[in-house]
């Protein structure tokens, strides 16, 4: 009994991981949002559905998910997790240049969506104040569903993608004064119009203001004394750290734990380890999203939805027909054309999480009943299922209209713009950059040093703290897109890692590395460079240029014997290395 008891507290774990492991990877091969597996897997594996059956076949307790409680608090650190990323991918100037979209339709939807959704909630024999929690609840979207389906889509720099952004943002920066007016509501429901309960709102500006203080001062020298460690688990530790640590202060002081994590982002979008942190905490973002899903589908009351399928049904359609007729129309307003308007407004009809947050809580106070509480989330969830089909109708509306009527918000152009990636960011690296600068190429810097990221980032300069080597660091940085990378550091084995790595990747990709001496350069033809450039070659080069040019040998004559050596030399190197590589290959096989 005791052993069956122990192995029971993991049957929920070792359920959760057999979603991710076989039933996601099938739905990819399907080309199949990865979304839906884990929302359907909940529902599924949950207590009202094969749950419900226990009693006939005994059985099924080993394949149902029992404590949804547990995981559903569990779950809530995958918001947290995506609302840091989305403050990494930001930085407050980037926010301020999407200040129109973000306060400004941003703001309006959340207010005239409640107000819309309020408004029917009344003439259907809601109080007022009951109706507004309703609508503020109602009006907000799907963060933790939407954005990872814009960036599976690769739509999340479009005008439409920036601007689903712009109020997603808005909306979870919204969260958090409404369960702060839920809880002052609970407690005072008397005053709910005093002037004096918004002193309750001072703990929350108090604790969001020492975030960003404290923030300012501490993160970056603390990634920076953990860079210099050169340690992965170190590393990954402080990144978890920052996370889990800003949300709680967060939540401390009556912010959401999600606001907290985002405010963490923002400020470490600034510094040299945003790529690192991104690459770090991914894996983590996506397995915890992963049971927040399953979450989501555990709390699908089917009973409900059979004993009133009308109204279940009503209510969801009412709700993504509200929403998004009110989206498309601020849309339009806001200039983002008819086309963009309808996409933005697809993604963002459908409930969100915050919703069942929002909701519960406010059951929890006595402002709603707990029977209405139930039925509403269960349309909100259903409303939730809807988000991949409503994604796969935006897109389909995206791609039917021609690229010169589509237009990108400045912003998202010049992120999107390709670039040119130096590996290596010492004196040759350097001067590389420099160089290209001068010829007005962009290009976008990977140190593995902390001191040199530093140094660089003070003067102004677009250079990251990380490992080159990693395959996922360099996507983040753009290499599908990029133009040319450029190898500079002083370590063969570095360099060849980096190089094996870009052109597994890349197979197009022109690769520019540098090596000591003619064998390194030949080991780099071998892995596939367009050009490699031997140090020790282009030393003897400069020499005898310098020679010929002192003893009278006329400038002109000098210069093009020097290139023709020069050529030579690549041509030589790259055919041996060519040949090497495929004889390696002709004895693999």
């Amino acid at each position: 009994m005791a052993g069956e008891g122990a192995t029971g507290n993991y049957t929920d774990i070792v359920l959760f991981l057999a979603t991710a492991g076989i039933v996601v990877p099938i739905l990819r091969r399907w080309k199949l949002s990865p979304i839906l597996g884990f929302l359907s897997a909940g529902v599924i594996l949950g207590p009202f559905g094969l749950g419900t059956l226990q009693g006939d076949f005994p059985w099924l307790r080993y394949v149902t998910i029992k404590s949804s409680i547990q995981m559903a608090q569990l779950a809530e650190f995958g918001v947290v997790f995506l609302l840091f990323a989305i403050g990494l991918e930001l930085s407050w100037e980037r926010l301020w240049t999407m200040r129109r979209l973000v306060f400004g339709f941003g703001g309006v939807q959340v207010l005239v969506c409640t107000a819309a959704i309020a408004g029917v909630a009344i003439l259907l024999g809601q109080d007022p104040s009951a109706a507004i929690l309703l609508g503020s609840a109602l009006a907000l979207s799907s963060t933790a569903i939407v954005m990872p389906l814009l960036a599976e889509q690769k739509r999340q720099f479009s005008q439409s993608g920036r601007a689903t952004f712009s109020v997603l943002l808005l909306q979870d920066l919204a969260v958090a004064p409404i369960l702060v007016s839920i809880a002052i509501l609970g407690h005072h429901p008397a005053s709910t119009f005093s002037p004096g309960l918004l002193l309750a709102f001072v703990p929350a500006a108090l604790g969001l203001l020492g975030l960003v203080v404290v923030g300012r001062l501490v993160l970056r020298p603390m990634m920076r004394s953990v860079a210099k460690a050169d340690s992965e688990e170190l590393f990954m530790a402080a990144s978890l750290l920052v996370v889990l640590g800003a949300g709680l202060v967060a939540a401390v002081t009556g912010l959401s734990m999600a606001l907290g994590a985002f405010i963490a982002g923002l400020l470490l979008a600034e510094t040299e380890y945003r790529k690192e942190i991104e690459k770090t905490v991914e894996p983590f973002k996506g397995l915890l999203l992963g049971l927040f899903f399953v979450s989501i589908g555990i709390g699908l009351d089917l009973s409900l939805l059979a004993a009133r399928p009308a109204l279940i049904i009503g209510l969801l359609v009412s709700l993504i027909v509200l929403n998004g007729g009110v989206i498309f129309g601020l849309g339009t307003l806001f200039g983002l054309g008819a086309t963009a308007a309808a996409e933005t407004a697809l993604l963002l009809a459908a409930s969100g999480e915050f919703a069942f947050v929002i909701l519960h809580s406010a059951g929890r106070e006595g402002l709603l009943d707990r029977q209405l509480v139930q039925t509403i989330l269960v349309s909100s969830t259903l409303s939730m299922f809807c988000i991949p089909a409503l994604a796969v109708i935006a897109a389909a509306i995206g791609r039917s209209v021609s690229r010169s009527t589509r237009h990108a918000v400045p912003d998202a152009q010049a992120a999107d713009r390709p670039k040119v990636l130096v590996v290596g960011y010492g004196r040759v690296g350097k001067l590389v950059a420099e160089l290209l600068t001068r010829h007005g190429v962009a290009w976008t810097a990977i140190e593995r040093i902390p001191k040199l990221t530093e140094t660089a980032r003070r003067e102004g300069h677009d250079v990251f703290f990380g490992d080159a080597a990693k395959s996922d660091l360099l996507q983040r940085f753009g290499l599908d897109t990029a133009l040319a990378l450029v190898v500079t550091m002083d370590s063969p084995q570095a360099t060849e890692e980096v190089v094996t790595t870009a052109r597994a990747i890349r197979p197009d990709l022109n690769i520019v590395a540098r090596a000591h001496d003619a064998q390194q350069a030949q080991r780099l033809y071998e892995l596939g460079v367009a050009d490699a450039v031997a140090e020790t070659i282009e030393a003897s080069l400069q020499l005898s240029e310098a020679l010929l040019v002192r003893i009278g040998i006329p400038m002109e004559s000098v210069v093009a014997s020097i290139r023709l050596r020069r050529a030579e030399f690549r041509d030589k190197l790259n055919s041996l290395g060519s040949s090497g590589a495929r004889s390696r290959r002709f004895r693999r096989h």
